[in-house]
């Protein structure tokens, strides 16, 4: 599931999505109406393009995530790093912290996870 992107118009679709499922998807082109000002064709067309990506389903009218919203930030997490520190998370960090002092809660968070991560 590398590689797995959203335009803007997805993301904010994908969204509706994730805060309301599962959603009759009556229901989604009348929200997709209101909140994003689109047609009911507009709405079946990102959805069923969004199905085929496999990050949705729309069974029996009834549409669902196959791709939480956590996932999907760790995915596109990952995607950041490698594009563009070579895949190297203290290099990120590195970079993370020179611009923005970390909270002795976080550095404690942080520390914590690792922590678990060895365990």
């Amino acid at each position: 599931m590398s590689g797995l992107k959203l335009a803007e118009t997805e993301g904010k679709f994908v969204a509706l999505v994730w805060e309301r499922e599962p959603i009759s998807s009556g229901e989604l082109v009348q929200l997709c109406e209101k909140e994003l000002n689109w047609k009911k064709s507009t709405t079946y067309t990102v959805l069923r393009r969004l199905c085929e990506k496999g990050i949705l389903k729309n069974e029996e009218a009834t549409v669902t995530s196959l791709v939480g919203r956590d996932e999907y930030m760790a995915l596109q997490s990952e995607q950041f790093v490698d594009e563009t520190f070579d895949g190297s998370l203290p290099h990120f960090l590195a970079a993370f912290m020179s611009r923005k002092k970390l909270s002795k809660k976080q550095v404690e968070e942080i520390q914590r996870m690792i922590d678990e991560y060895e365990e």
